[in-house]
């Protein structure tokens, strides 16, 4: 059963559990969040191998439903992911990334309590604070920002397998560094990862800039069903899809991912909407700001986490129920 959780941001206490885990050769197991985007799946992989690197036995996994999106696939270490069913029932170390709360982790949620020792990484601002070690920074772009420091702590140096996952993460969380989020140490950051010779435009036309060609077929149905609310909030702009409908289109239920991407350009809204309507029944409801509203607020009263500008959350309502719900909340969340 893990210790206490040690509270507050902790890069070197995070350092410390994971070098002795290192050098006694342990079972370290990494995962991301359930449906993982490119900053959990590379910070697990880069961690991955540096630990690896450094003598520990390492497993690498995320939550079910275990499916890695196409986009993903090709980053250094996919191959080597396993199911959580095949997770090691004695774990010495447990490893969140990117993870807002422990519901994020699904099954393997459990391993923060059962392992010898827990650690987690992550930089959402609604995070609540769980695990025994927390490396926890709002302030970081992304939790591969806070992987690279571990990776300097463990003396394990950059080369461009580690640099490709990690640079993925980095310019899918800050927009190809066109979000707020993007400081002089994201650009410093990515600079040393440009010096270990990574193709930073083959990665990042494999992240933006490819997709099946039934893409376009759901991008003018979905974008063709946008509805402006300029009176809701500070405006509110919002669309819909299932995972049905991307199928129909030949598509993965994961590419609606990139939807709100797109939503978001709308000038006559701060807060762009996707509500995306899963097998089970339930929404995944994603969330983007221009600046004017907290989305960390909206999101969290709703149940779900992430940043100001962007956030999501799971709705167990239809489609209208789960707008009235979105509309009240992002009223409330309007500055006065």
């Amino acid at each position: 059963m893990s210790a206490p959780a040690t509270s507050g941001t902790s890069t070197a206490a995070a350092v410390e559990v994971l070098a002795r885990a290192a050098d006694d050769g342990a079972t370290v197991v990494l995962s991301g969040h359930v449906q993982p985007d490119a900053d959990a799946l590379g910070s697990a992989l880069a961690l991955a191998e540096g630990l690896r690197r450094r003598g520990a036995r390492v497993v690498t996994t995320f939550p079910e439903p275990f499916v890695l999106p196409e986009s993903l696939g090709w980053l250094p270490g996919a191959d080597e992911l396993v199911p959580p069913a095949q997770v090691p029932a004695e774990v010495d170390v447990f490893v969140s990334l990117d993870a807002a709360s422990p519901g994020r982790l699904g099954g393997l949620a459990a391993l923060v309590g059962t392992a010898g020792r827990s650690v987690v990484v992550d930089h959402h601002a609604s995070n609540p604070g769980f695990g025994e070690v927390q490396l926890v920074d709002p302030a970081a772009a992304a939790t591969v920002v806070l992987v690279a420091a571990l990776l300097e702590g463990l003396d394990v140096p950059l080369d461009q397998r580690l640099a490709t996952c990690l640079y993925a993460g980095l310019t899918a969380d800050t927009g190809s560094f066109r979000f707020g989020n993007t400081s002089p140490g994201t650009h410093e950051l990515a600079a040393r990862l440009l010096r270990t010779g990574i193709d930073h435009a083959a990665i990042s036309r494999r992240l933006f800039d490819t997709a099946p060609f039934g893409w376009l077929g759901l991008l003018s149905a979905v974008t063709g069903r946008a509805v402006l609310e300029p009176d809701v909030g500070a405006g509110l702009v919002w669309t819909c899809s299932t995972a049905a409908e991307a199928r129909a289109h030949g598509l993965a239920p994961d590419q609606l991912e990139a939807l709100v991407d797109v939503v978001r350009a709308t000038a006559e809204a701060d807060v762009a909407c996707v509500v995306k309507g899963q097998d089970d029944g339930t929404s995944v409801v994603s969330l983007r700001s221009r600046g004017a509203t907290d989305l960390t607020r909206v999101a969290m009263a709703l149940g779900g986490g992430g940043h100001r500008a962007a956030a999501g959350y799971t709705s167990y309502l239809d489609l209208e129920g789960t707008l009235e719900q979105l509309r009240a909340q992002v009223r409330a969340a309007r500055p006065s």
